[in-house]
């Protein structure tokens, strides 16, 4: 479930209060280890930690710190992620790829699905062509306007054979 800016400023208020972040976590339902972070964050930045922040990138050498730092034991987890202001789950991606050597490689890997090459393909003007180009185009265009024509008499011959069962004659046109 996610929470919103004025459902965390709530559960704040009720850590100010003196409530602990389990009773919170039972009635709320917002996971402890979370609400721990959040507070954290509260403390030390204020209300405005609560709102949620938009993607930030982060340098290799930030990140190696950040890493450096938490398996050396210098912080914890909670605070490495208050510190360098990121998300659990970056940092444990970071931690992934740094384990496999490719820390530098994570900011310049693009984002989301690459895009699929669907759809038809650009129209060369026949300036544009080469001639093999052009006369493989033309015989495309023969080909369909040759499957069209076949249909075409097809249906007409079919209509003509109904109308004939029936007893009409077709028409001249």
């Amino acid at each position: 479930m996610k929470h919103n800016y004025e459902q965390l400023l709530r559960y704040m208020h009720l850590l100010e209060k003196g409530y602990s972040a389990w009773s919170i976590h039972i009635r709320y339902g917002i996971n402890s280890e979370l609400l721990k972070r959040y507070w954290a964050s509260y403390l030390r930045y204020g209300p405005s930690a609560l709102h949620k922040k938009k993607r930030t990138v982060v340098s290799p050498v930030v990140r190696f710190q950040a890493i450096r730092e938490y398996e050396n034991n210098e912080l914890s987890l909670r605070e490495v992620l208050i510190k360098y202001d990121i998300s659990e789950t970056a940092f444990y991606t970071w931690r992934q790829e740094y384990s496999k050597g490719r820390l530098e490689q994570i900011g310049s890997r693009p984002k989301g699905r690459p895009p699929k090459d669907m759809g038809r393909p650009k129209k060369k003007k026949p300036e544009e062509m080469t001639e093999l180009e052009r006369l493989r185009y033309e015989n495309e265009c023969l080909r369909t306007e040759n499957a069209l024509l076949k249909k075409v008499r097809a249906l007409v011959e079919e209509r003509e054979a109904r109308l004939r069962e029936i007893g009409r004659k077709p028409s001249k046109n």
